[in-house]
């Protein structure tokens, strides 16, 4: 009859197995996650670069542009996204697209930041459903990108210093 300290220490030596394969396993995701990224990224350089040289000397976006977008990241029923134009001084929400509008005015509205659960929330969004949850937060990000909101250290948005004050 096996010990139970036998017993234990061969199912020690399977699940250590087990974790070794596994890390090995999320060490090639994570190398993947990594290339993906690279390449994600370069493809928004250069689809940033092709909005400004087509934006021409003036540096004003044009709405017009639009960008085709992966619809299975796009929470809304559209397969294109307009182009989200940096915030100048005198530029008002009614340039952005009416999603990132919508964004602006809720955050006009809220007395402090919001977390990205709560601007979705306050927007309509179905928080139990992460991926539309990430799309807001997407979205915040991006006009934080542009100067439109500031994302706090707490993570929590708020309007950027030029757009207090009904600014928007």
């Amino acid at each position: 009859m096996p010990s139970v300290i036998g017993l234990l220490e061969e199912r020690e030596r399977v699940a250590s197995q087990r974790v070794e394969v596994l890390r090995e396993a999320a060490d090639r995701a994570l190398a993947e996650l990594r290339e993906a990224e690279r390449d994600w990224e370069r493809f928004v350089i250069t689809r940033e670069t092709v909005v400004e040289v087509l934006a021409g000397p003036g540096g004003e976006e044009k709405a017009e542009v639009v960008v085709p977008v992966n619809t299975a990241h796009n929470s809304g029923s559209s397969d294109v996204r307009s182009l989200v134009a940096l915030w100048r001084e005198g530029h008002e929400a009614s340039v952005l697209p009416t999603e990132y509008q919508r964004i602006v005015t809720v955050l006009n509205s809220a007395e402090k930041g919001l977390a990205c659960a709560e601007l979705a929330s306050r927007l309509g969004v179905d928080i139990a459903v992460k991926t539309r949850v990430e799309g807001v937060r997407s979205r915040a990000r991006r006009l934080v990108d542009r100067g439109w909101l500031v994302r706090e250290p707490s993570g929590r948005f708020t309007l950027a210093a030029g757009l207090r004050g009904g600014g928007s």
